[in-house]
């Protein structure tokens, strides 16, 4: 009996050693697809660093492209303000000027000329103010 109650113990360490050494290979079969995983996340995690390097240097160039715009379009606006303040003087003065040559035209037209102003049209009434004022010039006189 005690001979029967050894080989029962044997056979159970030996099919206990058999189950451990099946789960072992499974353990092993486990870390092997955990190692893999971690080299496959490790290249995963350098392409996100390398990725996130290229957007630092993208978003650094889009600021400065930013930057170059802003000043640009600043001076570009005050290049404008500027413009537009010189022909807002250029503008007063042509008035002026055309004020100046009414006044000539009207003073230089005859008397008869003055009985039907409707039929002179704006840029005949201009003409023949450029002429009287050079014909002014010509003789000596004071035009304006």
């Amino acid at each position: 009996m005690s001979h029967s109650l050894g080989v029962a113990i044997e056979s159970l360490v030996a099919i206990l050693l058999m189950l451990t050494i099946g789960y072992c290979m499974l353990l092993n079969a486990r870390l092997k697809r955990l190692k893999a995983d971690e080299h496959s996340l490790k290249a995963t995690i350098a392409e996100l660093i390398t990725a996130t390097e290229i957007a630092e240097r993208a978003i650094g160039g889009l600021k400065h492209a930013v930057r170059d715009v802003n000043d640009n379009l600043g001076n570009q606006l005050t290049s404008a303000t500027q413009m537009s303040q010189q022909m807002k003087k250029q503008l007063a003065e042509g008035d002026h000027l055309i004020r100046r040559l009414s006044k000539i035209v009207s003073a230089a037209r005859p008397p008869e000329a003055e009985v039907e102003p409707a039929r002179v049209s704006t840029a005949q009434a201009v003409a023949a103010a450029a002429q009287a004022f050079s014909d002014r010039r010509r003789s000596g006189g004071l035009a304006a």
